[in-house]
C-alpha cells in the first residue's frame, strides 16, 4: 500500500509540472507574437504611407488587391427613390514583404489586429453608394490577419445604400439591374490595381428574403474607368432582380378588371332608372381614378409610358365609355320618345280624316258616279297594282341575322344596350389578350 501511494504521488507531481510547463508555453507563446508585433510594426521599422511593391518585390509593379464579399442581406429596393440597400462583409488581400515573419515552425498561423491604420490600407470606395455606415455593436466588426508571408487579410461589416437606375417600362412585369461598383480614389492602374478573388468571389447568404423581388443571379465584372488625372482600377458585381408579379395581380390587376365589370352592370338596369346608372358610372370612375393615383403615387414621374400606366389607362376608358354610353341610351331614349309622339300625331290626324270622309259619303249617298270602264295612266289604284307586281317580280333577299335579332328590339336605346353588353366585354377581352401577349412576351426577349 505504501508503495502505491507513492507512485501516485509522483504521477501527480509530474501532471501538475507538465500543467505548468504548458502554462509558461502558452504565456512565452502569447509574448512571442507581441514580440513578432513589436518586430515587424515597431516604431521607425513599419511606414503605413508608403504602399507595398509590386509582384516579387517589383517596385515598379503595382500593387495587387484581391476582393470577395459575403452579401449577408438585402433589405429594400426602392422603385421611387430608385435605390437599395444591402448588408456585406468586405474582404480585401494583399502582399505586404514588410509584414513577414517568422511562424514558430508552423505553431504561429496569423497575427490579428483590430486597428486599420497600423498598416498601409487600399484607397477603395463604393462609387455609387448614397449612404454607408459601419457596424461598432459591441465592438468593431473588422480585423486584420498577417500571414507570415506577409499576405494581409482585411475583413469588415458595412452597410450600404446605392443609387440603382431603373428602367420601368415593362413595371410590374420588368426585371432590374442594380450595381455594386468599387474604384480606387487615388491610386491609379500604374500603383494598385483590384482583381476579383478566384474561386466563387461573391457568397450569398443562403434563404435570402426580398419581399417583392427575388435575386435570379449575379455577376462580377471590371469597370476601370478614365479621367484627366489617370486609370483607375473598377470592380462591380451586377445582381439581376426579378419582380414578384402575385403581389401586383392582387393589388392591381384583379381590382381594376372588377371595377371595369361592375361598370357594365349598367347595361342590364332600366333605362329609367337614371339616378342607380349615374351614381354606378360616376362611382367607378372615381374608384378607377383613385386607383391609378395610387399606383402612380408609389413611382418616380417618368417620361415614358409603363405597362401599368396602358392598363390602367385602357381601364379607365371602358369605365368612362360604360358612363357615357347612358348618356346616350339617354338621348336616345328622348329621341324615341318624341317619336312614338310625333307618330301618334299622325295617325291621331289620319284617324280624323278618315271619320270626315266617312262623314261626307254617308252625306251623299244618293248621289251616283258612273264608274269609267278604262283607268287613266295616272289613276293611283294602277299605279298601286304596278308597285305589287314589281315587288313579286324582284328576288327574295336572305334575311339578316343580326337586323333579326335586332329588330326584336323596337327602340334605339334599347338596341344600344343590348350592343353595349357584347361589345364591351368583347373588346375587353381582346384587349387582355393583345396586353399580355406582348408584355410577357417582350419579358423574355429582354432576358
Amino acid at each position: 500500500m505504501g508503495s502505491g501511494h507513492y507512485i501516485w504521488a509522483i504521477f501527480f507531481f509530474a501532471s501538475l509540472c507538465s500543467a505548468s510547463l504548458a502554462n509558461n508555453a502558452k504565456i512565452n507563446f502569447r509574448e512571442k507574437e507581441k514580440k513578432v508585433l513589436d518586430q515587424i510594426l515597431g516604431a521607425g521599422k513599419y511606414d503605413a504611407r508608403i504602399r507595398p511593391s509590386g509582384i516579387n518585390g517589383t517596385e515598379n509593379a503595382p500593387t495587387l488587391v484581391y476582393v470577395n464579399m459575403f452579401l449577408r442581406s438585402i433589405s429594400k429596393i426602392d422603385d421611387y427613390k430608385m435605390e437599395y440597400s444591402v448588408q456585406l462583409t468586405f474582404r480585401e488581400q494583399w502582399t505586404d514583404e514588410r509584414l513577414k515573419f517568422d511562424d514558430i515552425q508552423g505553431r504561429l498561423k496569423y497575427l490579428t489586429l483590430t486597428e486599420a491604420n497600423r498598416v498601409w490600407m487600399p484607397d477603395l470606395f463604393f462609387s455609387n453608394e448614397k449612404e454607408g455606415h459601419f457596424h461598432n455593436i459591441i465592438m468593431p466588426n473588422v480585423y486584420i490577419r498577417i500571414f507570415p508571408n506577409g499576405s494581409v487579410l482585411y475583413s469588415i461589416r458595412i452597410s450600404l445604400t446605392l443609387a440603382c437606375p431603373m428602367n420601368l417600362k415593362l413595371y410590374p412585369l420588368d426585371r432590374q439591374i442594380c450595381s455594386l461598383r468599387m474604384a480606387s480614389y487615388g491610386w491609379t492602374t500604374n500603383d494598385l490595381v483590384f482583381l476579383w478573388k478566384e474561386g466563387d468571389p461573391v457568397q450569398v447568404v443562403k434563404n435570402l428574403h426580398l419581399p417583392r423581388f427575388t435575386l435570379e443571379k449575379f455577376l462580377t465584372d471590371y469597370c476601370n474607368s478614365k479621367t484627366n488625372t489617370g486609370e483607375y482600377s473598377c470592380l462591380k458585381v451586377d445582381l439581376l432582380f426579378k419582380r414578384e408579379f402575385s403581389y401586383y395581380l392582387i393589388q392591381i390587376y384583379i381590382p381594376c378588371c372588377m371595377l371595369v365589370i361592375v361598370s357594365w352592370v349598367s347595361f342590364w338596369l332600366d333605362q329609367g332608372a337614371v339616378p342607380a346608372r349615374v351614381s354606378l358610372g360616376v362611382t367607378t370612375l372615381l374608384t378607377m381614378a383613385t386607383q391609378t393615383s395610387g399606383i402612380n403615387a408609389s413611382l418616380p414621374p417618368v417620361s415614358y409610358t409603363k405597362a401599368i400606366d396602358v392598363w390602367t389607362g385602357v381601364c379607365l376608358t371602358f369605365v368612362f365609355g360604360a358612363l357615357l354610353e347612358f348618356a346616350l341610351v339617354n338621348y336616345a331614349s328622348r329621341s324615341d320618345i318624341h317619336k312614338e309622339n310625333l307618330k301618334k300625331k299622325r295617325r291621331d290626324l289620319e284617324q280624323a280624316s278618315l271619320d270626315a270622309a266617312s262623314d261626307l259619303l254617308d252625306t251623299d249617298s244618293n248621289a251616283t258616279f258612273a264608274m269609267p270602264l278604262v283607268r287613266h295612266p295616272g289613276d293611283p289604284m294602277a299605279l298601286e297594282k304596278l308597285r305589287q307586281c314589281e315587288v313579286h317580280m324582284q328576288p327574295p333577299k336572305r334575311p339578316n341575322c343580326c337586323k333579326t335579332w335586332l329588330s326584336k328590339f323596337p327602340t334605339r336605346s334599347k338596341r344600344i344596350d343590348v350592343i353595349s353588353r357584347i361589345t364591351f366585354p368583347l373588346v375587353f377581352a381582346l384587349f387582355n389578350l393583345v396586353y399580355w401577349s406582348t408584355y410577357l412576351f417582350r419579358e423574355e426577349e429582354d432576358e
